[in-house]
């Protein structure tokens, strides 16, 4: 009896085991979930949480993270602006946030973050490489306790890999030609996929978000974009044999001809599209890379389009087994997104000076501000990020086929 009840016990054990170190994988062209049923990625991406875009400011000119923090230094001086980050940080996502997009269907989330985040150099305000850890933990527990799937991505890598604002670097990609910024890179990785090697919420990692844009020298810098990839995943695997691996085309994820193999058996191709006609023309070529490899696709980014565009697109996606996270969740004054954050009063001030010519002290020195102004116009928006003050867009919602409360 007691060999009965030991095995029994035994069986039990090793079964709970298992259902805890299920992960997502591959299977083929399919995504398949901890119990090995297809899974359609459909969510949306965090932007502008940790990775601030001026654009989502309704700035033009000022529209990478470092130049937005300089210009609140600018404004409110160095200790306020990191104060501003601070509160910007708790209120922007939170776990509302999490269980309002599980309550309307998103099945997943993609997170994009900073490298800086998980060093000493300073972001936001703040020098704590224990910081990124902090946050992600925190989103990755709201997940966890609403049922959300997580992608981590990151969007802005040492010396910046795309070359433009959305990088936060310096307006080319230096990754590819310093061996320094691509150890730090991998050297991230590697502690991410240590840190959640065994956590189940977690669909995998992509890598680098929009390697090399058009503007650069594609065939000088597209070769180096696979051989940084198969570093990164050699790094991760030593650690992290669980979760899929995310590879993006070059040129903003829409050039798939830098693959010319499978890079990893747990792997996914994603790509990102906005502007094309919602058609078949505009995703057959992610199709045939598809057929031809036997590896699943997904849509990493898209939408910022008209309500119709975003269905249509939706559609025609699901129609052909392709998930998706549509870019934004939250953006400030715009339908074009699940959540719209209310515009201050007076936010026209704070637009000004973010659009005037800063390039010298003279220039920062004559430009006449009402710091008593901005600060109030900054604690307004602070307050109007929380979820419970934005605004719902229903017709986008409904676009996305997913559930109006």
């Amino acid at each position: 009896m007691k060999k009965l009840l030991f095995t029994i016990t035994l069986f039990f054990a090793v079964a709970s085991l298992n259902a805890r170190d299920k992960f997502f994988s591959v299977q083929g062209k399919e995504i398949v979930d901890p119990n090995g049923k297809p899974f359609l990625i459909k969510g949306t991406n965090l932007g502008n949480w940790l990775v601030p875009e001026g654009y989502m400011f309704k700035f033009k000119r000022t529209n990478s993270p470092y130049m937005i923090h300089d210009m609140l230094g600018q404004l409110i001086g160095p200790t306020e602006a990191a104060k501003f980050w601070d509160t910007f940080l708790e209120n922007y996502i939170t776990h509302d946030d999490i269980r309002s997009l599980k309550k309307m269907g998103v099945n997943s989330i993609r997170v994009p973050f900073n490298y800086k985040l998980f060093t000493v150099e300073d972001y936001m305000g703040r020098n704590d490489a224990s910081r990124g850890f902090k946050l992600l933990d925190r989103v990755i527990s709201w997940c966890k306790a609403e049922g959300v799937y997580v992608i981590l991505d990151m969007h802005c890598a040492p010396g910046g890999q795309t070359g433009d604002n959305i990088d936060d670097g310096y307006g080319y990609p230096f990754l590819f030609e310093s061996k320094e910024d691509q150890k730090l890179a991998i050297d991230i990785w590697r502690s991410i996929a240590k840190r959640y090697a065994k956590e189940s919420i977690i669909i995998g990692y992509d890598l680098l978000n929009e390697p090399v844009a058009h503007y650069f020298d594609s065939k000088t810098l597209n070769p180096l974009i696979v051989p940084l990839y198969k570093e990164m995943t050699a790094a991760i695997r030593s650690v992290d044999k669980n979760h899929i691996i995310f590879y993006g085309g070059s040129q903003w994820n829409t050039n798939f001809n830098i693959f010319s193999e499978l890079l990893d058996k747990n792997a996914v191709y994603t790509f990102h599209k906005y502007g094309d006609k919602p058609d078949f023309g505009s995703i057959k070529r992610f199709i045939e890379f598809r057929d031809k490899f036997n590896a699943p696709i997904y849509i990493g980014e898209t939408g910022e389009n008209t309500d119709e565009w975003v269905r249509e697109f939706r559609e025609l996606l699901e129609k052909h087994n392709i998930g998706w996270h549509f870019w934004p969740y939250k953006k400030l004054d715009s339908p074009k997104n699940i959540s719209s954050v209310q515009l201050p009063d007076n936010y026209q001030i704070l637009i000004d000076y973010a659009e005037a010519n800063r390039g010298s002290y003279k220039e920062i020195r004559e430009l006449k501000v009402d710091r008593a102004a901005i600060k109030k116009i900054l604690k307004q928006y602070l307050e109007n990020i929380k979820y419970k003050n934005c605004e719902p867009n229903q017709g986008y919602i409904k676009a996305l086929g997913l559930n109006l409360d």
